[in-house]
């Protein structure tokens, strides 16, 4: 065995070592979320942060430092090997710089607000929630501080989820973005609006359990290798590439609320258990950015799971599971009211042109709240005037309203224009996958998902974090990332919805 290739497998056993510490935590944040005691918070906040703190120390330590920097400096790697410690080296330098007392304060922070974010949701008060989250916010003002940035310190929280993603970047793209999307949104609002009353009628909460689980099942959700449960926000997490857990929760009186986070935690599902195996632990194991994340949700929600050839295999199934609240609907009826276009309260439930208002708005709070310029007891006044000032809604209260997400309890500042920017892709992707895979709006409508993924699985998930989030979109779709895709996209299917030339 040479030098090098002992040197690598030190490394590779080291680097998944310290992913067993992570995901262990992982398990224990994932069942915080689904079923773990009331009464035990308070031990768990602390289990969870001893973990996260112990990963850091071992990833931080000496030996970590000088076994890359040795490999570094080797000439015979393999391109995958080499790329691997490349990030390895980038994520330790990072790392090095938040000591280790500083990511176990944090956990114990966010598992503080997590839990008060829960207590003021069931009371509708975001006044429970606000010293928490203040608490966590001023963290990640620190954290920003000790990672250092460029131009704005909410920089260092968006590198976090997509690498080398900015303000400017991101300001440019809603600056384009969100006026094409008001003018299509106008002219919705001058044609006669589509019935989606349907979806509001009661539909029973086993029975939209069993169809949830089928319409994974369809998609290929390996269910030897995850399992779904109910959460209060719905959300996907793993533990390696074959135990990926999906969550979703259920309005009886609502049926879009469970499909969708069904379909949408289903893309993000299986982009996680189409991670290369081989490489637990390593960056090439690791998905490649939120943003990318985003697009395989995205991509499964809207342009698959709200598409008329998707439904054309699902809705005689969906019919025979529900007759009454379905009995006087037909296909064409169905598909229009999933599609229905209205400026409305919750993101996670919002169509596909008036979401992106919904992360303008979260974005725009976050840039403020990590700059210093408003603090956490601002939150629901500016929460208030943006919806009406963006959306033209009263918001009536703070669970509809500010309380709705789940991601600031969690100290995820930086994750939010994420969504915008994985729709986007999304479109891409699925203009590129249509291209070359001619057959697939006619298997569709046979319920066959099978090119889709065969598409994704040779294009977007062997390659981990092997490539930035723009030149892997190169390479997938022969571009850099290309808003045009998306609003060509939503401008032919609300035309013809709402028929306007």
């Amino acid at each position: 065995m040479s030098n090098t290739t002992q040197l690598y497998l030190e490394y590779k056993n080291r680097l998944q070592k310290i992913a067993d510490i992570k995901y262990a935590g992982a398990v224990l944040q994932w069942d915080q979320e689904t079923y773990l005691p009331i009464k035990g918070n308070d031990a768990r906040g602390r289990q969870i942060a001893t973990l996260s703190e112990l990963a850091h120390e071992q990833f931080t330590a000496e030996k970590t430092e000088s076994l890359l920097l040795e490999l570094l400096n080797k000439n015979d790697l393999d391109e995958r090997q080499k790329r691997n410690i490349e990030l390895s080296w980038y994520d330790y330098q990072k790392n090095k710089k938040l000591p280790s007392s500083f990511v176990r304060k944090s956990s114990e922070a966010i598992n503080k607000s997590f839990h008060s974010w829960i207590s003021a949701r069931a009371e509708n008060s975001f006044a429970k929630f606000e010293k928490p989250l203040q608490e966590v916010i001023d963290l990640k003002k620190e954290e920003a501080a000790l990672l250092g940035y460029s131009d704005h310190p909410y920089n260092a929280m968006m590198n976090e989820y997509d690498t080398g993603l900015t303000v400017a970047f991101t300001d440019n793209l809603f600056s384009t973005l969100i006026p094409q999307l008001s003018i299509l949104l106008n002219q919705i609002k001058r044609q006669p609006q589509v019935n989606n009353d349907f979806l509001l009628k009661h539909f029973d909460k086993n029975i939209q359990w069993d169809f949830g689980i089928e319409l994974l099942k369809n998609m290929h959700f390996d269910f030897e290798a995850g399992r779904q449960d109910i959460s209060e926000h719905p959300f996907t997490t793993n533990f390696s590439s074959e135990d990926v857990r999906v969550t979703t929760r259920i309005d009886e009186n609502d049926f879009g609320n469970m499909t969708w986070s069904c379909i949408h935690e289903g893309g993000h599902a299986l982009y996680e258990q189409g991670l290369p195996k081989s490489e637990y632990g390593l960056p090439l194991g690791e998905y490649c950015s939120l943003s990318i994340h985003e697009s395989q949700s995205r991509l499964w929600e809207n342009c698959i799971g709200r598409s008329k050839s998707y439904w054309e295999y699902h809705f005689p199934k969906l019919k025979s599971h529900f007759p009454d609240p379905l009995k006087n609907v037909n296909l064409d009826l169905f598909y229009k009211g999933i599609n229905k276009v209205t400026p409305s309260l919750i993101r996670t439930e919002a169509d596909e042109l008036t979401y992106h208002f919904h992360v303008l708005i979260r974005y725009e709070i976050e840039k403020k709240l990590i700059e210093g310029s408003i603090q956490s007891k601002d939150i629901p006044s500016i929460w208030n005037e943006y919806y009406e000032k963006y959306l033209g809604v009263i918001v009536p209260d703070d669970k509809r309203g500010c309380l709705q997400d789940v991601h600031w309890s969690h100290g995820s500042f930086g994750y939010f224009a994420t969504y915008s920017i994985g729709s986007l892709y999304a479109a891409q992707l699925w203009n590129s996958i249509n291209n070359q895979q001619v057959k697939t709006i006619e298997n569709l409508k046979t319920g066959d998902t099978n090119l889709i993924l065969y598409w994704l699985r040779h294009n977007i998930f062997p390659f981990g974090r092997f490539f930035s989030s723009d030149k892997l979109c190169q390479k997938a779709t022969g571009e850099s990332l290309n808003a045009e895709h998306f609003i060509n996209y939503v401008n032919k299917k609300f035309q013809s919805i709402y028929n306007f030339p």
